[in-house]
């Protein structure tokens, strides 16, 4: 590979969370030049992103159709957040009129690195704590990459606004549509699709084994599902076109709520579960931290096997936060359960992230009460495959 250019290389501190992301590309024809002036203009601007240590731009020397854009950052979470965020989205939006669809992109973790000088260091992949599961979020091209929960299963999310006064015509198409075939391949299954609303707010939160973007791929082009989706089309406050592939990429991007923490009780379920979701009304700036907050919680809720709550997914995008929760009980019979709160310092540390207003107080039965009413999902509709 040849190197076209090389921006000002940073310093970074020794240490094992580097992360090396590969983007592999092929140009369309007659537009090299092009995309080499919007790489020049994007990679000062990915320099300024916090944890960027360096980049790459290379080119093959068997085919100019194909090139390479390497980056180093200091970790992944780092990285994550900044490409799940809508200023990545609308950062490399000039490169997509380059680009074919055509294009692949890898993430690695830095496990060992010899320098010119011939000296080798090791670096150990990170050890993630018991009951808190590895998790990432959507990556800006190519489908969703996601990890699989305790149990196996890979949940991820989407999540879109559609224009006021439509919610109930909504509701409808979304309820009403045919369930695709479940089995995939030999190696992947939809388990389960759930589709709840909240005002004008959709969440389709989907549970498969095996590979998430085989999945949607095969989702995507069952003809039940492409009839909701154009039927639905009118209906949405930002507009996209099925048939454009730029435009259908960049609205799904941006629809993607990847899975933040997954929590599962050691112990099956035993009688039915009630599933049921929440959308937290964060304060800006705060959905990490309430996200956080709230898998502190299932971690420690999934582990009492007598206790009310039996799963749970913490679903976020920047200040964007959705928990849906299996419990033993109805979420009105314990509510404390159903929207994360444990004790009174959580109750205080979570109102602290909210906007509740001044009349919810968390560490009472009322205002417990009443931020549940405000703030659950309504169900439009919750499909489970039969396992053979």
């Amino acid at each position: 590979m040849t190197t076209l250019s090389e921006p000002q290389a940073k310093q970074h501190a020794e240490s094992d969370t580097r992360l090396r992301v590969v983007l592999m590309l092929e140009i369309q024809d007659g537009a090299q030049q092009r995309f080499l002036d919007v790489y020049e203009q994007l990679r000062h601007a990915v320099a300024a992103v916090p944890g960027h240590v360096s980049d790459q731009l290379c080119q093959s020397i068997n085919d100019p159709r194909q090139w390479l854009i390497t980056s180093e950052w200091e970790d992944q979470e780092t990285f994550l957040e900044w490409v799940d965020s809508d200023a990545h989205r609308e950062m490399v939006k000039p490169m997509h009129g380059c680009v074919s669809d055509n294009f692949r992109s890898m993430r690695y973790a830095v496990l060992r690195q010899t320098s010119a000088a011939g000296a080798t260091g090791t670096r150990a992949p990170r050890e993630v704590p018991p009951g808190l599961p590895r998790t990432e979020s959507a990556g800006h091209v190519g489908p969703p990459k996601a990890e699989p929960g305790p149990d196996g299963v890979v949940r991820h999310a989407l999540t879109f606004t559609v224009k006021p006064g439509s919610e109930p015509e909504v509701a409808r198409i979304l309820a009403g549509y045919t369930s695709p075939k479940a089995e995939v391949d030999e190696f992947t299954r939809l388990h389960r699709t759930s589709l709840f609303m909240h005002g004008n707010r959709v969440v389709r939160a989907v549970e498969v084994t095996g590979s998430l973007g085989d999945a949607l791929r095969h989702v995507a082009m069952q003809p039940e599902v492409r009839a909701v989706e154009e039927a639905i089309n009118p209906y949405l406050e930002e507009a996209r076109r099925l048939g454009d592939p730029q435009s259908a990429r960049a609205f799904f991007a941006k629809a993607a709520l990847p899975a933040k923490h997954q929590a599962i009780a050691s112990s099956p379920a035993s009688g039915r579960l009630h599933r049921h979701a929440v959308l937290y009304p964060v304060r800006p700036g705060d959905g990490r931290a309430v996200a956080e907050l709230l898998a502190d919680h299932d971690n420690l809720a999934t582990a009492d096997p007598t206790g009310p709550v039996a799963a749970s997914t913490v679903f976020r995008r920047e200040d964007v936060v959705v928990r849906l929760v299996d419990l033993r009980v109805p979420a009105e019979a314990d509510p404390a359960a159903a929207l994360g709160v444990a004790g009174d310092a959580e109750a205080a540390e979570l109102a602290r992230l909210l906007d509740l207003g001044p009349q919810c107080d968390l560490r009472t039965a009322a205002g417990l009460g009443a931020f549940l009413a405000a703030r659950a999902m309504n169900p439009v509709t919750d499909r489970s495959s039969q396992v053979n």
